[in-house]
């Protein structure tokens, strides 16, 4: 079959096996039809990003620190540290991420051309759905982190991404960048018209945008966008008091070992609502990266006194290494064999994209911005009591003084693009660290370092600090090379 190399790697066509990448790889006109609800699903399968961001994303943010074993090094790791480029593709990698979010894309606008075709059938509707969150979610993922922070005031003219809008069908095409504000109104526009569209009659619904996936994506942007009222509107069916809905840490440490850390990423937890499969070797770099989170600097992150209450976490971080690098269990590994005989094959990992988690931190962040906040301390106290060991709703029970106090403002710390009052600040601060902990390893702080433009600080070994500004062009990952080198605009520096 004749392969098609486009630029701006839009795909990644060579080692591609599935016969929905085959499509994408065949000329236009060579193509077979999609012209059922059957085909057009089909390839939607693969309209959800293949590669992985969250260890790069965590690796630049200050949930990790500097182990000091030098034995513990890989270029990519020290690279991501320190905010570098880097310049090859590999797994895990922010260029990898790229090429899979745009052969995601490209995957969605086959199916919405094919659906356009069909003169947009009705029973087509929940393919269109599907098609059109997916591909506003991806490219909200690339314009995260290959933008600057969404600020109304600047995006007209701040360098977003390409957003892709049709199929591919000439071999080279020039692309342009568009602006943030361009792309967050084309990602509004797809999610809005997708969202009244989406369904969750899917034989596995979490591995799709089913109705409470679509809806935890849209609180993230809505989060980001300040729209408030939005967040809260998407996140209503979750209750005040999501009795079995939000993760259950102590059901981790009720079972025996090997059981306890395969339970975070199943389709059985009611909190998963948008899993992946990606290519990656995450798990591995727990014990092969030097930067990382460390024994030594545990109790910054999970000390009794990180949390309101004062008391354990739930929250078990284990060690491959006699605690110089700690990990809280989430990932495993699966390895696909490709080829038996030579003993080869493609390791992939189960990844929780969504979840009812964030969908609820981000509501309670909705009340506290629209100064609801005894509801917001309830809401607090209801998702700490599953995380702080013997959480006592009692004598525990959240206050606005307790937060105040725990987390006091601190000037030019917080600054996101709309304004707060003092005691929002507070509790933003409180929100922002529960989710630095409940994320942990998952990338999710690098989106609330970026969006309240906070300051990151990276210690090495012997080495002057690293210093991440609060506006530091570097927040914007540079443009991969063999995109820059179709002469797609670089990132200022």
């Amino acid at each position: 079959m004749k392969k098609l190399k486009l630029t701006f790697s839009l795909l990644v066509l060579i080692g591609l096996s599935s016969s929905c990448d085959d499509f994408l790889s065949e000329i236009p006109d060579n193509r077979t039809q999609l012209d059922s609800p059957e085909k057009i699903s089909e390839i939607l399968v693969n309209a959800y990003p293949t590669g992985n961001y969250m260890e790069f994303a965590e690796t630049m943010s200050d949930n990790v620190y500097d182990s000091g074993d030098l034995t513990l090094t890989t270029i990519k790791n020290s690279q991501m540290y320190n905010w570098e480029m880097l310049d090859d593709i590999q797994q895990d990698s922010p260029s990898d991420y790229w090429d899979a979010c745009y052969s995601a894309i490209a995957h969605a606008n086959q199916a919405l051309d094919a659906i356009d075709k069909s003169g947009n059938d009705p029973k087509l509707n929940p393919q269109k759905g599907e098609a059109l969150v997916a591909r506003a979610y991806a490219h909200f993922m690339l314009v995260t982190f290959w933008s600057q922070r969404y600020n109304p005031a600047t995006a007209k003219t701040d360098l977003g991404i390409p957003y892709i809008l049709e199929p591919e069908t000439v071999l080279l095409k020039k692309y342009k960048r568009n602006t943030i504000e361009e792309v967050f109104a084309f990602i509004k526009a797809d999610l809005e018209k997708g969202l009244p569209l989406v369904n969750s009659n899917y034989k596995l619904p979490k591995f799709h945008f089913n109705k409470a996936a679509a809806n935890a994506f849209a609180s993230r942007f809505y989060t980001v966008t300040g729209e408030w009222d939005k967040v809260i509107a998407v996140s209503n069916e979750l209750g005040n008091a999501p009795v079995n809905q939000l993760r259950n840490y102590q059901s981790y440490l009720d079972v025996d070992f090997n059981t306890g850390p395969r339970l975070y990423g199943q389709e059985s937890q009611n909190t998963n609502l948008l899993i992946t499969s990606a290519s990656s070797i995450y798990l591995r770099s727990f014990y092969s990266n030097r930067f990382q989170l460390t024994g030594a600097d545990r109790d910054i992150l999970f000390g009794n006194n990180t949390n309101l209450a004062n008391k354990e976490f739930l929250y078990r971080p284990l060690s491959y290494n006699g605690q110089i690098t700690i990990f809280v269990p989430k990932f495993v590994e699966y390895f696909k064999v490709t080829n038996a005989n030579a003993g080869i094959g493609q390791p992939y990992v189960g990844l929780v994209l969504l979840s009812n988690d964030e969908l609820y931190l981000n509501r309670i962040e909705a009340h506290v911005m629209t100064n609801q906040l005894a509801l917001a301390n309830a809401e607090i106290d209801y998702f700490l009591a599953a995380r702080v060991k013997l959480y006592n709703p009692a004598t525990d029970k959240v206050t606005e003084a307790k937060i105040v106090a725990k987390y006091p403002v601190i000037a030019d710390e917080y600054t996101p693009f709309y304004s707060l009052t003092a005691v929002q600040s507070s509790y933003i601060k409180a929100l922002a660290e529960i989710r630095r902990r409940e994320f942990i390893h998952e990338g999710l702080r690098w989106f609330d370092i970026k969006r309240f433009a906070l300051k990151v600080i990276h210690k090495t070994y012997n080495q002057p600090d690293a210093i991440l500004a609060k506006d530091d062009k570097r927040k914007a990952i540079q443009i991969p090379l063999n995109v820059s080198d179709t002469g797609v605009e670089k990132n200022p520096r």
